[in-house]
């Protein structure tokens, strides 16, 4: 696939351009809708661990955008406890439909990276607890 950016269309009317932060937004709110995320990662450069919230929508989510087609990698961070191949097949299935519904880009492909594991107050184990078991 041949990375252009931004993405253009031209119409009787002049050209439409699609800049691929647009979809790496796209990609990032379809991303968060799914139950099981906890949020985006940032990614190896940004900290495994970070958690970023709803105004870094783009971050974790990197795009290569062709004529046509759209290529999507996504970073999360799910929640505990969640089945992680059930919770990325659903991100697959939103990212795809979001961007095809409002670009017309056929989306070949949705790679989930998962980065880390988000535990609420009391699903950690006690790390004391945990090395008592062990002994």
């Amino acid at each position: 696939m041949e990375t252009i950016a931004p993405d253009y269309e031209r119409t009787d009317l002049g050209t439409i351009e699609i800049a691929p932060e647009v979809i790496e937004v796209i990609a990032g709110l379809a991303t968060i809708e799914v139950e099981g995320v906890a949020g985006m990662s940032g990614g190896l450069s940004a900290g495994i661990g970070e958690l970023l919230g709803r105004k870094n929508l783009s971050k974790g989510v990197k795009v290569e955008v062709g004529q046509r087609e759209a290529a999507v990698d996504v970073s999360i961070i799910v929640h505990y406890g969640r089945k992680i191949p059930e919770v990325s097949t659903e991100i697959q299935r939103n990212v795809k439909s979001s961007i095809e519904t409002m670009t017309g880009l056929n989306v070949v492909e949705v790679n989930v990276h998962i980065h880390d594991v988000h535990f609420k107050a009391g699903d950690k184990p006690d790390d004391e607890e945990s090395n008592a078991r062990v002994r």
